[in-house]
């Protein structure tokens, strides 16, 4: 049933039928992204649930079959579908992305609304544009552009489309453990990753591992008048400031006892520095948007690269005391920080979680009452980019960007890609992705770059005919 699907001729007709329908993709991403799919706020968990919904009607007009919303018990939703007429002699890929999104932050920092998509200089400005939505309508039209000009792809292929990605996957396993055969499949490929840079795509093979911890600490059973009362009551916003600072040194690098537990040593081959990134640090500044004059922190004997994916580090994530506007002259009850660890290769969550947890019991000031509450938690992800599939992806992506792509590693993390590989007997995991250090995902002014886009999905048409050849 194949058919032209594994001529060449096949697949010039797939990537032309990518090109016809770019404002129609368009549309349908903006579409998801006026959905406010914040899987972090149970407020939103209807919106998470109207984006599974849209996510089931999105596969279902692009030719996948039988799709349809799953999960277990407690879980957002995740969408499933597939497409197996390739033949049992042909490998299945399992094509990944995710339908929820972060909280848009300071709403007020940013240029439009989040949730209403907006062309800036080539770029689609919204919340989930790059992360992760991007990466669906990617599947699905990569999917469709065979069906549409072929009749057939030339693999078998399954769709997952996850709801809780970005609060860390809390109930993967046992997802994973209900649904095991309806996902099976050979090769993953998982369109939540990003690229080197615009026009260059990226090939990851690294993925630092999370955890996370909200810590309060309260002085009072209510707030006190400061000219009353400071002078001798303590100030719970300073005394968190004071426990904060003690989990850094002077460079911002981990300091508390265990945080580097259990971090595997890197090869000469991670820890060589890499050619126009980690002698151009400026760049990389520029590239996020750091201040003039701010420096980059982390251990200056340390390369670049190596802080940010193969290290450990901690991020304040969230601050409660008292906001300023409405403040007053009182010192309050109780302050509070959500904090979030990446982790690097062989650490282990819960571990460096027991050694946070013994560090601040130790130093909490002035005998305030102290109050821990451990989150998400996911070990770092790694693999050899090397091997046919590899291979197989490296001469997508040139074909798709008209570049050779980069093997690189990111210091973000997708908790679905290691259970998932090891569930399949470690199947290979190709990361690819439409972000680009741009995007500014997770932040104000999350944007996708809509050319690379275009580039990814064609990329991706490729790929599943490349896959189909593996073992030919």
């Amino acid at each position: 049933m194949a058919g032209d699907a594994s001529t060449g001729a096949g697949i010039d007709a797939a990537v032309a039928a990518v090109d016809d329908v770019l404002e129609v993709a368009r549309e349908e991403l903006e579409a998801l992204v006026r959905i406010p799919s914040i899987s972090a706020d149970p407020q939103h968990h209807a919106d998470v649930r109207a984006s599974a919904d849209a996510t089931v009607e999105l596969l279902r007009a692009h030719g996948l079959e039988n799709v349809r919303i799953a999960g277990v018990e407690g879980s957002q939703p995740f969408v499933i579908g597939e497409w197996l007429h390739a033949g049992p002699e042909l490998p299945t890929v399992l094509l990944y992305a995710h339908h929820d999104v972060q909280p848009p932050g300071i709403v007020e920092n940013w240029a439009s609304d989040p949730f209403v998509p907006d062309e800036r200089d080539g770029r689609l400005y919204g919340r989930g544009a790059a992360d992760d939505k991007a990466g669906a309508v990617a599947h699905a039209h990569a999917v469709s552009a065979w069906l549409t000009s072929t009749g057939a792809l030339p693999c078998n292929v399954r769709v997952l489309v996850e709801g809780e990605e970005e609060i860390g996957s809390p109930t993967l396993h046992a997802f994973l453990s209900a649904h095991l055969e309806e996902l099976r499949s050979d090769i993953l490929v998982l369109a939540d990753a990003g690229n080197w840079q615009v026009g260059v795509p990226g090939l990851t093979y690294s993925l630092r591992g999370l955890a996370a911890v909200d810590i309060e600490l309260r002085a009072l059973d209510g707030p006190q008048h400061s000219g009353l009362s400071g002078g001798a009551v303590p100030d719970p916003v300073m005394a968190l400031a004071r426990l904060l600072a003690s989990l850094v040194d002077e460079h911002g690098d981990l300091a508390f006892e265990g945080a580097f537990d259990g971090l595997l040593e890197s090869t000469p081959t991670e820890r060589a520095p890499i050619a126009g990134f980690d002698d151009a640090p400026q760049r990389f500044a520029r590239a996020m948007g750091v201040r003039p004059g701010v420096q980059l922190v982390g251990d200056p004997n340390v390369t670049l690269h190596e802080r940010l994916w193969l290290r450990p580090c901690l991020t304040v994530t969230g601050i409660d005391g008292h906001p300023i506007k409405g403040s007053s002259n009182q010192i309050v009850a109780r302050a509070s920080a959500r904090l979030s660890l990446r982790l690097g290769p062989g650490q282990e969550p819960e571990r460096v979680l027991a050694h946070l947890r013994a560090h601040v019991e130790e130093q909490v000031p002035w005998g305030l009452e102290l109050s821990i509450t451990s989150l998400e938690g996911a070990p770092a992800w790694q693999t050899d980019p090397t091997g046919p599939a590899f291979d197989a992806a490296k001469r997508a992506l040139h074909a798709g960007f008209g570049v050779e792509a980069v093997p690189m590693g990111t210091g973000g993390s997708i908790p679905f890609v290691g259970p998932f590989a090891a569930a399949f007997a470690g199947i290979p995991a190709l990361l690819i992705g439409p972000d680009d250090p741009g995007s500014n995902i997770h932040g104000e002014n999350e944007s996708l770059h809509l050319a690379d886009w275009r580039s990814l999905i064609r990329s991706e048409v490729f790929l599943l005919r490349e896959l189909a050849r593996l073992d030919q």
